[in-house]
């Protein structure tokens, strides 16, 4: 005799996994998770199955693609779980390199401020500036604004606070160590779009 599978209502499922009751909602809505049974009363109940689609869901949200493409590729993903895994294996792996680099940075930064005084809001805004940079690539478009905006800023600067920030600059740069210079430019060479 076959034993039941378990059933998650959906608050229960909510609490076990972190998703909202309004995600899971919006997912049935959708038709991308919706729940293999109900109760009497309509409520909805998931299975071990409906768990596993639920995490093909969030996998591939994960990745960047919207509901629409989740709702296009999802039967694709659902049948290669080992694929689906390793891809989300591989973009952990990103992220994981994408965070000690961030991190070699900061310190970095940190090592810097031991040495000089307080950070104006200029190299905050620039700090900020190389973080986003270094975890997502620039469209053309966005280089160019990110540039035109700087060169606004530059020439707001008298020439005793440019050459001020010069010094900053190249103090935090000159405290860093050689391969967190390497790690820095290599990210920022990653991040440009491509030359043409």
């Amino acid at each position: 005799m076959q034993k039941s599978q378990r059933e998650w209502r959906v608050g229960e499922l909510a609490r076990a996994t972190g998703v909202t009751v309004r995600a899971l909602h919006h997912y049935d809505r959708l038709g991308l998770l919706v729940p293999s049974a109900r109760t009497a009363a309509g409520h909805r109940c998931y299975t071990g199955d409906d768990v596993r689609r639920l995490h093909v869901i969030l996998a591939l949200r994960s990745f960047g693609l919207s509901l629409a493409q989740i709702r296009d590729t999802l039967g694709e993903a659902v049948g290669d779980p080992a694929g689906l895994l390793r891809r989300q294996l591989a973009e952990t792996e990103e992220r994981i390199r994408r965070g000690i680099s961030l991190r070699s940075r900061l310190l970095g930064v940190l090592g810097a401020l031991d040495r000089m005084a307080e950070l104006s809001t200029p190299e905050f805004l620039q700090l900020i500036e190389e973080m986003v940079t270094m975890n997502q690539p620039l469209t053309p478009e966005q280089l160019a604004e990110m540039q035109r905006k700087r060169a606004e800023y530059a020439a707001s600067l008298t020439p005793e606070e440019l050459a001020a920030m010069g010094r900053r600059r190249s103090e935090a740069f000159a405290a860093m160590n050689p391969e967190q210079v390497a790690t820095m430019q290599a990210h920022r060479a990653r991040c440009l779009p491509p030359a043409g």
